[in-house]
């Protein structure tokens, strides 16, 4: 019986590596949310902060017919900072803790390292895999798509999510300029071809009225893991790095090696040696170019981030750090200056920044359900074949 179960993971396993034998994968981001450019050797530079790709990652390899094996990316610090299009910042300057994990500690074949016994379940963000560069692409999500499949999530349950008609509007009306570059509607994810492939592979699909993707997949985390679950968010947005705990992890499509990568807790901490707690506050003061939000340094020129990092190591949160300016002293003046003029300034990046935990979207049980594999190979085979898309769109 367990050879029989397995079967249509390595008939799709073959299929994913027929596929990338015959043209290489895909860039997928928009320019504003590549991440930075990661070599395919042993040793990556850490990337800057904010940036999608993250060090130390395991990376999902893709497998032989024969047998499937994740490959092990171990990170070095970075000679130079590294940056992307939504952020200037310097890269880690320390290389993370080394350990050292047996195989039974392995969550299986996606390289992802857990001794958990928990359950997973995976959130896919469906938008950002249908791009390739900037241009909308339907060929790069059928094959980040098959990669997700055959090496990552396998047979756990997956919940596709999408973002929903005037899902921005909320927090244009907070700041006109959030995603003002970005096209008004619901893009490529929407696209019903993308939405009855999602379906025709048994991966249920939730798009919520007035919010985006990001609000619905964290007020469902929620509910999850008060049912025991563990989460995995499949998705290159950064914005994600605010729900990573023991129990939530992402996973990230990295177009210049074309494979995923798992991002966990203590890769944070390696990277920002921080808890992610504090991610959402210290984006607050930086800002995210991506999305059109500016940080405080365009007010106050030389609050950077080591200012920003010390005063968050010592009062914990952005809260309690204008609280305290409020009533006393906390820093050098232009620091302190910046805090007690600007800090609804600060509030209001809190608000755009952070992710909705009460979406009106109620988690259905049987999306908890081992997923039935037997037509991910026909359908992503079909897909491919029947809109003539591979390479082309």
């Amino acid at each position: 019986m367990s050879g029989l179960v397995q079967q249509p993971i390595k008939i799709l396993s073959l299929f994913v590596s027929a596929l990338l034998s015959t043209t290489s994968p895909p860039p997928l981001l928009p320019a504003a949310t590549k991440p930075s450019a990661m070599p395919t050797s042993l040793t990556l530079p850490l990337p800057a902060v904010g940036a999608v790709a993250a060090s130390p990652v395991t990376a999902a390899g893709v497998a032989t017919p024969h047998r499937s094996r994740a490959l092990r990316f171990v990170a070095t610090p970075a000679a130079t900072a590294s940056s992307s299009p939504s952020t200037s910042t310097s890269a880690v300057s320390s290389a993370p803790p080394s350990a050292r994990h047996s195989r039974k500690d392995l969550a299986g074949r996606d390289g992802a390292l857990s001794e958990r016994t928990k359950p997973r379940v995976f959130f896919l963000d469906v938008n950002p895999l249908c791009f390739r560069g900037s241009q909308r692409s339907l060929s790069a999500f059928a094959r980040w798509l098959a990669l997700f499949f055959a090496h990552v999530s396998l047979r756990d349950p997956v919940v596709a999510v999408l973002d929903g008609e005037g899902g921005n509007e909320y927090r244009r009306r907070l700041l006109p300029s959030y995603k003002a570059h970005r096209a008004r509607g619901v893009g490529t994810g929407a696209d019903s071809r993308v939405v009855d492939v999602l379906r025709e592979c048994n991966v249920p699909v939730v798009r919520v009225h007035g919010y985006e993707a990001d609000d619905v997949v964290a007020t469902l985390t929620e509910q999850v893991l008060r049912k025991g679950y563990r989460v995995v968010i499949a998705s290159p947005d950064k914005d994600f790095k605010q729900l990573i705990s023991e129990d939530v992890q992402l996973v990230i499509p990295i177009p210049e090696i074309g494979r995923w990568s798992f991002y966990t807790l203590r890769h944070y901490v390696a990277q920002y040696k921080c808890d992610p707690t504090a991610d959402l506050s210290l984006r607050c003061f930086m800002g995210d170019e991506a999305d059109g939000v500016p940080g405080i340094q365009h007010l106050v020129p030389g609050f950077g981030r080591k200012t920003a990092v010390k005063l968050l190591q010592k009062h914990g949160s952005l809260e309690n750090l204008l609280n305290t300016a409020a009533i006393r002293t906390v820093g050098k003046d232009y620091a302190q200056d910046a805090l007690t003029k600007h800090a609804d300034y600060l509030r209001k990046n809190y608000e755009i920044l952070s992710l909705k935990r009460d979406v009106n979207v109620q988690l259905d049980d049987s999306w908890l359900s081992t997923r039935n594999t037997c037509n991910d190979t026909s359908v992503l085979s079909d897909f491919i074949h029947k809109f003539n898309i591979e390479g082309r769109s």
